[in-house]
């Protein structure tokens, strides 16, 4: 089996898809307090794909909105969006581990001065795909924990007691333990399958190494305050992978550091104490390929001048690294065999050489509906065979390969039904040109019909024409077509309120109103 543990959070900031439509959910709560609760579609609920784990046939998905998972390889979903334990968080990472699901949740919350910031609010397992859920609460410490036991040493820790900038980026597994990053609480485990949870002791910043036996002097903590004057880089942790029962690979704001003895000692990583370094310090992703026995890094710049963004990889064990696509923002990977995908702001790279170079998908066209997948950020990629799943911040795209890159591709978008065949809608409502695509969802009755679509300002003065007269087939359920914002003569329209009109064979016409804001 392929490791991959991934990340999709940024620095401080959690990303919400507020525009995905919704479903209605119901659940139920069983006797024993354990939740069950599961609604069938043939769509994820969430545009925002943040995570994806594949298992045989099963592909379970992490996403702005909720958990969802296919038992089909992508024909039919439960998702668990709007449900208990759920509810209307988001996802902040997803892990498997020999039979049981693991989701960590988070939310936004107001924080002193009004600002929002991410908070987590526990994680979730299941050991029988989604039946029955265990609810854990954020790992949180007491007040008065401020002393942790490290070998002959005794370290001051400072307490995190508040689930704010307290969520959980990333999950690991080892025999008998979950590892667990995250930015105020660092680096963390549990024995007992998350009832109690350990710090777990990486270098400072300004060491490259710990073990119990060491003769140590420092503070646990991620930022300076009264309690430490000084604050770690090294213990902001955004990314965790285990590679075999002992070793583990745990990326933070200041480099990788890596355990071969089940996370008691570590060596650290990064692009200050390395002849071939890192590129950047900040590891928001790790991925590991069995198949070339590599280490793969999402590596941004941190605070060094000389850091950058990137991708890196080492082949011997994290003492060298090689470094690729410079300057791209990398969320993720997936691997098939030997080849690696890096999922990034500016599209899904893929290398079949080790990232000597690396090869985007030409397009992303769904072969029966004929709607392609928009965007160029891409948030996770996995692997079954010669399935490919890509995820990204406007849907997510199923390829069954024939060649690199080649195949028929599956394009899934979360949207709400329609109600009756004489209604459309529009969304995301309000939207903006420079970052989406508009989505318009109508229907035919599920029959062919010739279909109009154009674009009127609040004066209905004409805008532009987005089909004319062409073929379609649309259900209550069916794919949208799509408009970029744009004019006739090819210009970003300014914002404000406009009108758009559908015209199905010589039916009454349908017309909805659309709010663009940039």
């Amino acid at each position: 089996m392929i490791k991959i543990k991934v990340l999709f959070i940024s620095f401080l900031i959690l990303s919400i898809d507020i525009f995905a439509q919704l479903s209605p959910f119901s659940y139920n709560l069983s006797e024993d307090g354990r939740y069950f609760s599961k609604i069938n579609s043939g769509n994820p609920v969430s545009n925002s794909i943040t995570d994806i784990i594949t298992i045989g046939d099963t592909v379970w998905l992490g996403t702005s909105r909720g958990v969802s998972v296919s038992f089909d390889r992508g024909e039919n979903w439960t998702n668990f969006y709007g449900t208990s334990p759920f509810g209307n968080d988001n996802i902040s990472t997803i892990g498997y581990y020999h039979g049981t699901f693991w989701a960590a949740t988070a939310t936004t919350v107001e924080a002193t001065g009004g600002q929002e910031v991410p908070a987590g609010t526990g994680l979730k397992y299941t050991t029988d795909n989604g039946i029955t859920w265990t609810s854990i609460p954020q790992p949180v410490d007491a007040e008065d924990d401020t002393v942790e036991v490290y070998g002959i040493n005794l370290l001051r820790a400072l307490p995190v007691t508040v689930t704010e900038q307290n969520l959980t980026f990333d999950i690991a597994f080892t025999p008998g333990t979950v590892w667990i990053t995250s930015f105020a609480s660092g680096l963390r485990k549990s024995t007992d399958m998350g009832q109690t949870w350990q710090r777990v002791v990486l270098p400072p910043d300004f060491l490259n190494s710990v073990s119990p036996e060491d003769t140590l002097d420092f503070c646990l903590s991620p930022v300076p305050g009264t309690f430490c004057a000084e604050g770690n880089l090294n213990y902001r942790a955004f990314s965790i992978i285990a590679i075999d029962d002992t070793t583990l690979y745990a990326g933070t704001a200041n480099g990788i550091n890596k355990s071969t003895d089940n996370g008691i000692s570590w060596v650290k990583f990064n692009h200050q104490n390395q002849d071939e370094p890192v590129s950047g310090n900040f590891i928001t992703a790790l991925g590991y390929n069995d198949f070339s026995n590599t280490v793969w890094a999402a590596t941004w710049k941190a605070e060094e001048p000389d850091e950058y963004y990137g991708v890196s990889s080492s082949s011997n064990g994290g003492e060298s690294w090689q470094t690729f696509l410079k300057d791209e923002r990398t969320h993720n990977f997936g691997f098939k065999n030997y080849d690696v995908i890096a999922a990034t702001d500016n599209g899904a790279f893929r290398s079949t050489n080790g990232g000597r170079s690396w090869i985007l998908p030409n397009s992303i066209v769904d072969g029966s509906s004929g709607i392609s997948l928009k965007t160029i950020v891409f948030y996770s990629a996995d692997t079954e065979g010669n399935t490919v799943w890509l995820g990204s911040d406007d849907g997510l795209a199923r390829l069954q390969e024939t060649g690199l890159w080649k195949g028929p591709w599956k394009v899934y978008f979360a949207s709400q039904p329609l109600k009756t065949e004489n209604e459309t809608y529009a969304y995301p409502n309000p939207f903006s040109p420079r970052q989406e695509q508009l989505k318009i969802k109508y229907s035919t009755g599920g029959k062919d019909a010739s279909v109009t679509i154009r674009i009127y300002d609040f004066g209905m003065n004409y805008v532009r024409t987005l089909i004319q007269n062409a073929p379609r087939n649309r259900t209550l359920e069916g794919v949208p077509d799509f408009w970029d914002g744009k004019d006739d003569a090819g210009n970003v329209v300014p914002n404000g309120v406009y009108l758009y009109r559908v015209d199905v064979d010589s039916n009454q016409p349908l017309f909805g109103k659309i709010i663009v804001m940039q």
